[in-house]
């Protein structure tokens, strides 16, 4: 009888990531760590057999250090899932929203349900993850402290939802990429591929206009473009880019063909199906 796959993810038992490892891998059970490349390394090393990390929110934007750790980690995008982030106000046993004065969470969760907490008179406190600020109300056992998390977090320490569903924007959802030791380039799922890459441009005038330019001509249409920093200098910027397709189709070959004129690294991330829950 062989062990059952375990999928790494970054936080505590109860965290949103938690959440989308049972959603989207409820074969693997769900590992938590303490930092990002505490999964990244777990996986690495065979302690894990994949890993969920957070990219970008809809309400935050991109998940800070993702994109720089993506490349460096040696691993590979085998898919993607979406999680809708529903923030629950959790109490203690018997915690009415009159009791609770102090709200804690994630500091990109105290923002996203701002309205919430002043129309209640909650102020809100930062705790480094809404899941431990979730078992830390619950080991403190006060009425007046209550924590921002899921309801996941409520079954698993113990609390009450006092309030359900209290996020400022009706449509707060968070992108997880799923890494994997090896890559899988095999077409899967039922709607359609997506394939991730990261590059630099050549320093040539236009090079990105131009490196670009095969994408538009074969129709390939390009989900995502962000630049960023890398080795501690204005002088060099990285980019990472989401497409439709896989690396395989005739227009992606040539887009990626033309793209490498203009650019001196470009790595593929990874080849994975488009999640039915993408909006």
């Amino acid at each position: 009888m062989t062990d059952t796959p375990k999928i790494a993810f970054q936080g505590e038992p109860g965290a949103y990531s938690d959440e989308a490892c049972r959603a989207a891998r409820p074969d693997h059970a769900p590992m938590a760590c303490r930092t990002f490349e505490d999964a990244i390394d777990a996986v690495r090393d065979g302690t894990a057999d994949l890993a969920m990390l957070p990219v970008e929110n809809s309400t935050y934007g991109r998940v800070a250090d993702i994109h720089r750790l993506l490349p460096q980690s040696g691993l590979r995008i085998v898919g993607e899932a979406f999680v809708r982030v529903h923030i629950n106000l959790l109490g203690v046993p018997g915690a009415t929203l009159a009791d609770i004065r102090e709200a804690h969470s994630h500091l990109v969760l105290l923002p996203q349900c701002g309205k919430f907490l002043r129309d209640n008179g909650i102020t809100g406190r930062v705790s480094p993850d809404n899941a431990r600020a979730a078992r830390e109300v619950a080991e403190r056992g006060d009425r007046a402290h209550a924590a921002l998390a899921s309801e996941l977090a409520a079954d698993i320490y113990g609390l009450d939802v006092v309030a359900r569903h209290i996020e400022d924007e009706g449509t707060n959802t968070t992108r997880f990429l799923i890494m994997s030791r090896e890559a899988d380039l095999t077409r899967r799922g039922d709607h359609g591929m997506l394939t991730s890459f990261v590059f630099r441009v050549r320093s040539i005038p236009a090079a990105l206009y131009k490196a670009l330019g095969g994408f538009a001509t074969n129709g390939v249409n390009m989900t995502k473009l962000e630049s960023y920093i890398v080795d501690g200098t204005f002088e060099a910027a990285q980019f990472y880019a989401d497409i439709e397709g896989h690396p395989e189709d005739p227009a992606v070959q040539r887009a990626f063909d033309e793209l490498s004129y203009f650019t001196h690294m470009m790595d593929i991330l990874g080849t994975y199906p488009r999640d039915a829950q993408r909006p």
